[in-house]
């Protein structure tokens, strides 16, 4: 949620409602949406390349690192999907359309905030190896968090102003008071401590002359939030004359915020207050509005579930107004991250929203080649139980089974309908999904992926996934997609291969530092910041990308046949971005993986198998391949491009089978 103006009105006052405090020894409640959003766009991290997101993991690790010496035990709670209402439609709308517009500012040299497309999925896995507690809710978390922090007497990390609202016991910390990078210790010991800011609704009803608390849900559903937006509210506001009281300069900038605290302060409760503000309304409008008005304040009510029985007992009742009937094992599996918010919302609203990413506009959106995955997924959920069907669904056509997607078109939005696929019977039935055999549940993937079981045979098992989902890039991305742009991904899935060597103790002992070499040399292949964004290199890897998360998707959703891998140290936008152009230029990939024979040895399995799914055409230029080398084709040779700018016609075609680092 989020009430318009609140956030920058009381950080304007701060030394009215904020009071100073050294965190230590406590527990605290996290909003994980905020905490991720916060770390990733206040670390310097680059915002172009599609993320770094091994650069993100070490800022969250620090994060962490920085509460656990200061004895501060965190909970962190994620957002789910939408909830059966589906009344944030319109915002999350609004907001798409925002993100369409940074992106394509980022894409083009200018400014603007757009997250990685994998970076709750990043988050949740660095999360899990530093074993900090965490829970993913139904819908929208804001009501569990305050819940849960009082019930422990905890103070709760966020930046939604919605904080400022709810009655919370030990108080709010805004994220951006939060100085986790300064730790302080206490004079004369040893104990460190976080200098924060934390803000209490006490102090802020005690300076709008003792404000009757439970006036704060109306006036965040007249300033406007996240729920309600009613042109009549403007009417109403247009009306009614908000005293602003003393305003001061900074004031001035919040005379809605400052008005209506001031307006509201002069009644003894909600239902006066509310019937002030019917009366200014059109009588024919007063019944409507006051039932919306009511239920959107009842967001500021205790939540029903019970989050402290999940982080004890590892078991999180489902809201009635939320469930529709799902099976016991996808509310287990949400709860715990282990399925994604565009799951339950493809069950629930039979509807997903697919987020832009920083992406060559002129072109159908990335999320395009991932469609007949999605596909899949859909005809995986399509056979909910009736129960769950007869939610949303019951209005639909029987057949064929259809799922909306809002996405991007051009720099604007539009929905589209897509059908499901229909699947074999043995997976009709979403209930026992989890009790098909391994085998069933692979070969689904596998043949969703085009891929055979043979070819990932020589892959490392935490590398299979990305592998098999490369496999399907290369046989669906636009003919832009050439051949450095394969060899520079594959290049920088061995980060964590990398790091994991030069960890170990045969590094120097036998490798002779190779390993720690080739990660150097990697680290200074990286784009440099500033560095003009190839749109279409940025298109390719973006397609990759969701390619590779609706792949995942597809394996959790399949309790995942293949192992889950590790995102951490899977994917660097900058430095993908980098090899690029030096592949163009300069390097080539046997001259940096000659420093680690092991590291080259990986790189021929990935490339190997990736190559036999590969068109040969696609990696060609337009227009190169001639009769003569159709005819090649042909004869059962496997051709590949080495893709260098000063490349004549004549070296264009090397063969496959000589070396998988040669073009």
């Amino acid at each position: 949620m989020g009430i318009r103006g609140l956030m920058s009105f009381v950080e304007d006052h701060s030394n009215e409602f904020f009071t100073d405090v050294k965190l230590r020894d406590t527990k605290i409640i996290i909003d994980g949406y905020a905490l991720f959003h916060r770390l990733y766009f206040n670390s310097n991290l680059e915002l172009r390349y599609g993320g770094d997101y091994d650069s993100f993991t070490d800022v969250v690790q620090k994060f962490f690192e920085s509460l656990f010496a200061c004895k501060i035990c965190p909970y962190v709670v994620l957002d789910g999907g939408c909830d059966i209402s589906d009344k944030k439609l319109n915002t999350l709308k609004d907001r798409a359309r925002e993100k369409i517009q940074m992106a394509h500012s980022l894409s083009v040299g200018g400014g603007g905030y757009v997250c990685p497309l994998l970076i709750r999925e990043v988050f949740i896995q660095v999360l899990i190896k530093l074993q900090v507690c965490f829970v993913q809710c139904f819908s929208e978390a804001d009501r569990d968090i305050m819940t849960l922090a009082n019930h422990w007497n905890c103070p709760v990390l966020s930046s939604d102003s919605d904080f400022c609202i709810f009655d919370l016991k030990s108080g709010f910390c805004p994220l951006n008071g939060f100085q986790w990078r300064n730790m302080n210790t206490i004079k004369g010991t040893r104990d460190s401590y976080i200098p924060a800011k934390c803000f209490f609704l006490d102090t802020l009803c005690c300076h709008f002359g003792n404000m009757n608390k439970t006036l704060l849900p109306l006036f965040a559903v007249l300033c406007g939030n996240d729920h309600v937006n009613l042109p009549v509210m403007e009417t109403f506001l247009s009306k009614v004359r908000l005293p602003l009281g003393a305003a001061s300069s900074k004031g001035r900038r919040h005379h809605r915020v400052l008005g209506l605290l001031n307006w509201l302060s002069r009644f003894a409760d909600p239902t006066e207050a509310l019937d002030s503000v019917l009366n200014h309304l059109p009588k024919k409008k007063r019944g409507t509005v006051k039932a919306l008005l009511c239920s959107s304040m009842e967001e500021y009510l205790q939540a029903q579930g019970r989050l402290q029985d999940f982080f004890q007992h590892g078991a999180y009742t489902c809201p009635d107004t939320w469930n529709p009937g799902l099976p016991p094992w996808v509310l287990a599996a949400l709860a715990r991250g282990q399925l994604s918010p565009f799951i339950s919302d493809a069950l629930v609203l039979r509807r997903t929203i697919l987020h832009t990413q920083v992406e060559n506009m002129q072109r159908p959106n990335a999320h395009r080649i991932s469609l007949p995955i999605r596909q899949v997924i859909y005809g995986l959920l399509v056979n909910a139980p009736p129960h769950v069907r007869n939610v949303a669904w019951d209005a639909l056509p029987p057949q064929p089974p259809t799922f909306s997607e809002v996405e991007r078109i051009n720099k604007n939005i539009k929905t589209s309908i897509v059908n499901a696929v229909e699947l074999p019977k043995d997976h009709s039935d979403l209930s026992k999904l989890t009790e098909l055999s391994l085998a069933s549940r692979q070969m689904l993937l596998l043949e969703t992926l085009k891929v055979k079981q043979s070819l990932l045979d020589p892959v490392p098992a935490a590398l299979k996934l990305p592998v098999a989902v490369s496999c399907y890039w290369v046989q669906h991305a636009e003919a832009t997609l050439k051949l450095h742009h394969l060899q520079a991904l594959l290049l920088g899935m061995l980060l964590g291969p990398l790091r994991a060597m030069v960890s170990s103790p045969e590094e120097k002992a036998v490798r002779g530092g190779g390993a720690e070499a080739l990660r150097e040399e990697l680290r200074r292949a990286r784009a440099p910041p500033g560095t003009r964004l190839d749109l279409d290199t940025a298109h390719v890897f973006c397609q990759w990308q969701c390619c590779l998360q609706m792949g995942l998707y597809l394996n959790q959703l399949l309790s995942t046949p293949l192992p889950e891998p590790d995102l951490t140290r899977l994917y660097s936008g900058s430095l993908v971005h980098g090899l690029c152009r030096q592949l163009l230029t300069s390097a080539s990939v046997e001259s940096l993986l000659h420093l680690c024979p092991e590291a080259q040895q990986l790189y021929e399995h990935l490339f190997n198998a990736t190559r036999s799914c590969a068109p040969a055409e696609l990696f060609l230029p337009k227009g190169r391949l001639n009769p003569k080398r159709r005819k090649q084709k042909k004869s059962g040779k496997v051709y590949a491009l080495e893709d260098r700018s000063s490349q004549t016609e004549n070296e264009t075609l090397k063969y496959f089978d000589k070396s998988p680092w040669q073009g």
